[in-house]
């Protein structure tokens, strides 16, 4: 992955980039596409409650065999997921303040995660044999916008 995804403005934006983290990629789709437009400080209360198992995550597109949650439909709660995404978005949080923005008014416009490297590995099994474990990786990006009437 080379660079964002998209073009941003950045005397109203902010970014931050992880790149190769250990987390699920679906579990990380799934929790950015929850967060996706929503006030930053919004995003950080929604994802401390997912840590603390409060509230699920709606599954949209990784859902078979996912139990369903009181108001939301099928949901889990991916923790390390929501930890990681959390730390990311702190990051371009930062990355804001450090530039002069006004943080509480500011979204998440742009919040995508896609594979990265795949770590190539094997278990060992029964009379010599073995099987392909493989380890996968994320790359996160996040761009955060002032709301249109602080521009």
């Amino acid at each position: 992955m080379a660079g964002y995804t998209v073009e941003f403005d950045p005397d109203v934006s902010s970014r931050a980039l992880m790149v190769e983290e250990d987390i699920s990629p679906k579990h990380a789709v799934e929790v950015c596409r929850a967060l996706r437009g929503m006030m930053v400080e919004d995003a950080l209360s929604f994802l401390d409650d997912v840590i603390a198992l409060k509230t699920p995550v709606p599954f949209k597109r990784y859902n078979k065999r996912v139990p369903h949650r009181k108001g939301i439909g099928p949901g889990r709660f991916p923790e390390k997921a929501a930890r990681t995404i959390k730390k990311a978005i702190e990051s371009a949080k930062s990355n804001a303040e450090f530039d002069g923005k006004d943080t509480d008014s500011m979204y998440i416009s742009t919040i995508s995660a896609s594979r990265g490297r795949v770590t190539e590995g094997y278990i060992a099994r029964a009379q010599g044999r073995s099987t392909p474990f493989n380890h996968e990786t994320v790359n996160i990006e996040i761009i955060i916008t002032l709301t249109e009437e602080e521009k």
